[in-house]
């Protein structure tokens, strides 16, 4: 494994996420707690200042180039995920392993307090990811449950925390949430950048009613947290400025794995019924 892999490093290594804030600063309030828990999700969450998400830019930016593809680091790399060679998705996994303040961010307490306060106890690192619409570009995120992806572990005490680092518009592509889908079964998986009425083909006549998406509108630094069966998904951006995004995917610490194959690429095998922990899997909390 390469000497610069981050993963070695189970602690902020910058500074640039520690500067000082309160605990109720960065708490959940119960009201929030409770619209988490009756819809799936909540939204407009502050957890970057100007200074960091200039930070995540220009990292991200240096992620994106052409050369990085190859870089064993990541999980997974994506210049472009979708099927249609026409419409881009950047999307990858394992940027927390290259750079430090998307290695910091993990860690950052405005992230972890709240994903505590979610999960009822300390959370680790499931995985990270980022995603990158270009301006004017027509590649959608189809309608999906996280965990359909995830089915890997036990018990299912996962969270996502998804954070804008430009707003989030209807014109840009946000996320859209099905308020309530966290309490439907888990639905099949399906091709994450295809086709957006893929999802209709599983759905009840009641799930189909209660179909009424709500589009999370965020300020850059703004995060929505959402539960792993929260339905969701987001349009192309027709706007003239890209939507890039940074997502922390959290388990509650004594989640065990569930599968006889590693839980991510290149990752060692963590044995079937095992807590997951180690290099891979720090304790953020």
């Amino acid at each position: 494994m390469s000497q610069n892999d981050l993963s070695l490093r189970h602690e902020t290594i910058s500074t640039s996420f520690l500067r000082g804030c309160r605990d109720s600063e960065i708490s959940l309030s119960a009201e929030q707690i409770d619209f988490f828990h009756e819809n799936g999700f909540v939204s407009g969450v502050r957890v970057l200042d100007s200074d960091q998400i200039e930070l995540l830019r220009t990292e991200l930016a240096s992620l994106m180039e052409p050369h990085q593809a190859r870089n064993p680091l990541f999980y997974e790399y994506h210049h472009n995920e979708s099927e249609d060679a026409a419409k881009t998705l950047f999307h990858a996994l394992g940027a927390w392993r290259v750079t430090e303040a998307f290695h910091d961010l993990l860690f950052h307490p405005a992230i972890t307090r709240p994903a505590e306060q979610l999960l009822n106890g300390p959370v680790r690192l499931w995985h990270d990811q980022i995603f990158v619409k270009p301006a004017r570009d027509g590649a959608v995120v189809a309608w999906h449950q996280d965990y359909s992806y995830w089915t890997r572990t036990k018990p299912m005490a996962h969270l996502t925390c998804w954070i804008g680092l430009d707003d989030s518009t209807d014109d840009n592509g946000c996320v859209r949430y099905i308020p309530g889908s966290h309490k439907w079964d888990l639905l099949p998986r399906y091709h994450l950048s295809n086709d957006m009425n893929a999802v209709f083909e599983y759905l009840t006549d009641e799930q189909r009613s209660a179909f009424n998406p709500v589009a999370a509108i965020l300020k850059a630094g703004e995060a929505s947290f959402h539960h792993p069966l929260m339905l969701h998904g987001s349009y192309e951006n027709t706007s003239d400025s890209p939507r890039r995004a940074a997502i922390v995917n959290m388990i509650r610490d004594g989640v065990t794995s569930d599968s006889d194959e590693p839980l991510l690429a290149g990752v060692p095998l963590v044995l079937k019924g095992e807590k997951i922990s180690g290099q891979f899997f720090p304790l953020l909390s």
